[in-house]
């Protein structure tokens, strides 16, 4: 099983930051911006936040919490195709409400009511998820999967981890437009989720989700956010 490593010390992201300030060549060529400016609604303080302080940051070690977080990744990279990511990660605590916080337990008990609830949820933009039957559908039906991988391995941790080995792969791009949208390994992970089921697992899902949580460290190399996913590999 996958231990949880010690994060090292001194890993602050506002000196991190300041560093990068003052290296030209830590931005992957943006000058003092943030490399992913270019996407969707990159330019908000929560997209912000999270590309700096979330994406590319290994999530991985024993536990439910763990296993709980994984599949809040996949289930918000399934909500997101067709769509932008930044539609999904300002609607994200209205996913965490409507999915027990992604407590696979609860979402694996969950049934044609609980669908039929969620589709005539209230409120409007960031207090609603997107409602899509096949979506909704697919995260309790995902849930039951999971807890069968974890029968089988253990956590799903250690399975979703076994596709890179067990230790993240550091990406060696510079520029944006080197940056991949599936991998060898996200097309190995999709073809092994889809052989169990599991729904909205294409091989660009799986290499979001490989993204998203550090499996793979895809900043550009030289930017602050590079050295301290790596720091925490």
């Amino acid at each position: 099983a996958l231990k949880p490593r010690k994060r090292p010390a001194a890993l602050s992201v506002d000196g991190l930051r300041r560093n990068n300030v003052a290296s030209s060549s830590s931005d992957g060529g943006t000058g003092d911006k943030s490399w992913y400016e270019t996407y969707a609604g990159a330019t908000t303080a929560l997209y912000r936040k999270y590309m700096d302080e979330e994406w590319g940051i290994p999530v991985r070690g024993c536990g439910r919490r763990v296993d709980n977080k994984l599949f809040e990744v996949m289930s918000l990279e399934g909500a997101m195709v067709g769509l932008s990511w930044s539609t999904i990660l300002t609607k994200r605590e209205a996913y965490r409400r409507a999915f027990w916080k992604f407590d696979l337990a609860k979402n694996a008990r969950a049934g044609p009511a609980e669908v039929a609830a969620l589709l005539k949820m209230p409120g409007d933009g960031s207090d609603v998820i997107v409602r899509n039957r096949a979506k909704i559908e697919s995260v309790f039906h995902n849930a039951r999967c999971c807890l069968e991988v974890i029968k089988e391995h253990g956590s799903l941790a250690d399975f979703l981890w076994s596709f890179v080995g067990g230790k993240p792969i550091q990406g060696k791009w510079r520029s944006i437009k080197e940056l991949p949208v599936d991998t060898a390994e996200s097309r190995a992970m999709s073809k092994e989720l889809k052989r169990r089921g599991f729904k909205f697992v294409g091989p660009v899902v799986c290499y979001s989700i490989m993204q998203a949580t550090g499996m793979v460290n895809d900043h550009p190399l030289g930017t602050w956010q590079y050295k301290r996913a790596k720091m925490l590999a």
